[in-house]
């Protein structure tokens, strides 16, 4: 890979590597991202005719078919083919298993030397497992025309395509070299067809970061967390607490195995065997445990190159000389201050080792895995939702998990994407502060609105649209009664039209609503009160005859 130029060594650390990548070659590609079964409903949701779902692509046997053949034909001519099995999971753990990629790649095969357990082990186990394996099969679709490669990165990015077969327990990638695209035992194995395969035996496959948590007393527990890619699961497990006494060590930073052992508690294993992690914003300031983890034993993609024989990306300006000579990700001088453009790629990585890390936990290897005491969800949203929030119970925390949103980050091709709820808050918050108006009466009275339910706390009647409003926070419909998140500001605003009336308006509306609904109220209470004395007067008499009959 060195004479090809494929990487670049780095003197400056001990065996650590530089990949650079074609740049239309950076990140996965989940429009080209396909699962196959017979039935499409057994993929996919079925949306409204002409809309798009956002669940997933599906692709029929005869297509995937077809997709395969018209690319795969000849495509490793003249390239060396590797045979690379490996085991997702401690070989010793009944959740593991095991998988055979091939692949035309000696990047792909030096990153799985890092990320799974692979070698002679796994060849003599599959051996006495019935000869049951995942199928990966991988090309980067460019055939070599001589003894040199034509590119030090070869691809076929317009051609990419990623298959899956749940059926079969299959995977087909063709085009791409980046990680999440061509180390099949990663999402594509690890979670998509890891997904299948555990709804079939009865346990999850999550995209989950496992650490344990010691407190002052000693008492440790474990926990998992969900985020989306490059929100910060690695930077999470591998945190170092400012709380005194406490202690966190880290079992994994991105796939979680688990499974209810035969008490019912819920275990979980890290299948991988290193960290694929996001360089950008890993810092000693953001993950100092990270970074006593990377710079030994990793190949790096797509990150800068100082001329000292290190690295550099954005996040690291504190910690390289400012007369450092710097060449960015796309092999181009760079001058900090001075160039527009990062000098590392946003979805940069490292591939290093995990027992490298200095706080892995002793039990990361564990067979039957870790117990779990808690579950985190969470995502990249810097507008309208709380930092942190608890779940009611465990079915209302299932519901939270499920409805979670988030930006698309540089992990996947629709990056550094607001959506619009985020563009919404986004706006209020640039909004004029002569504009930003707060009532001068406030009212924490739940009132009855026309079809019996209560109104948000604190809400008020807007006049300028005839609907309530409120503190800024986002409506899960367009009613004002389904408000399920907290206020994010103390400004007020209708929640229907995003308006804010003035405050006059506000006050006086509110004023007059409030004190009609207090006469509406104190009336129905009257009315009520009739009713009740009207039934116990008919009572009375009622039980009057009966005392008269019985003494006749």
């Amino acid at each position: 890979m060195q004479k090809q130029g494929t990487i670049i060594p780095l003197p400056k650390y001990e065996n650590c590597w530089l990949a650079r990548t074609n740049p239309a070659d950076t990140a996965r590609v989940e429009s080209k991202t396909f699962i196959c079964t017979e039935n499409k409903s057994d993929t996919i949701p079925s949306p409204k005719e002409g809309v798009k779902g956002q669940l997933g692509n599906w692709i029929s046997p005869k297509d995937m078919q077809d997709a395969v053949k018209q690319r795969f034909t000849g495509c490793m001519k003249g390239r060396t083919m590797y045979v690379v099995p490996f085991s997702m999971g401690p070989l010793a753990s009944p959740l593991s298993k095991i998988g055979v990629e091939i692949t035309d790649s000696p990047y792909v095969v030096a990153s799985m030397r890092i990320m799974t357990r692979m070698g002679k082990p796994i060849s003599e186990k599959l051996q006495t497992t019935g000869g049951e394996f995942v199928k990966c099969l991988h090309s980067v679709g460019a055939p070599a025309t001589g003894f040199v490669e034509s590119s030090q990165w070869p691809c076929d990015p317009e051609r990419t395509i990623i298959l899956h077969k749940p059926a079969q327990n299959e995977i087909v990638s063709y085009g791409s070299g980046y990680g999440g695209n061509s180390l099949l035992g990663k999402k594509c194995f690890a979670l998509r067809i890891g997904s299948t395969i555990a709804r079939r035996e009865g346990w999850l496959a999550e995209h989950m970061l496992i650490l344990g948590i010691t407190n002052p007393q000693g008492k440790k527990r474990y926990i998992v967390a969900a985020f989306p890619s490059a929100c910060g699961k690695t930077n999470l497990a591998m945190m170092r607490p400012t709380l005194p006494g406490y202690k966190i060590e880290c079992v994994g930073d991105d796939i979680a195995w688990m499974k209810f052992d035969k008490n019912g508690q819920l275990r979980a294993i890290n299948p991988e065997n290193g960290f694929f992690g996001v360089a950008p914003g890993t810092s000693r300031a953001s993950n100092p445990i990270a970074m006593d983890t990377v710079f030994k034993n990793t190949l790096f993609t797509n990150v800068a190159l100082t001329n000292d024989g290190g690295v550099y990306w954005e996040g690291l300006e504190d910690e390289t000389p400012k007369d450092a000579k710097i060449t960015d990700w796309r092999g181009k001088a760079w001058v900090r201050g001075h160039d527009s453009t990062p000098a590392a790629h946003p979805n940069s990585r490292f591939c290093t080792p995990a027992k490298q890390c200095p706080i892995i936990d002793p039990a990361w290897e564990d067979p039957e895995g870790v117990p779990i005491s808690a579950i985190l969800f969470g995502g990249r949203r810097p507008h309208g939702v709380p930092l942190v929030y608890e779940a009611r119970n465990w079915k209302h925390g299932v519901f939270v998990g499920a409805a979670m949103r988030s930006e698309a980050t540089a992990a996947a091709e629709h990056k550094n994407v607001l959506n619009s709820t985020n563009k919404r808050f986004q706006n209020i918050q640039n909004t004029k502060p002569s504009k930003r108006i707060r009532p001068t009466t406030i009212s924490k009275r739940h009132y009855d609105d026309d079809d019996g339910d209560d109104t948000t706390e604190g809400s008020k009647f807007c006049d300028n649209c005839k609907h309530y409003f409120c503190f800024c926070r986002e409506s899960v419909t367009n009613h004002p009664v389904r408000q399920t998140t907290i206020s994010i500001t103390n400004k007020w605003i209708c929640i229907v039209t995003r308006k804010f009336p003035s405050c006059k308006e506000q006050t006086s509306t509110a004023s007059n609503r409030e004190t009609e609904r207090d006469r509406d109220r104190e009336r129905q209470r009257q009315r009520e009160t009739e009713t009740e004395r009207e039934r116990d007067r008919h009572t009375h008499t009622h039980t009057e005859r009966e005392r008269e009959t019985y003494i006749l």
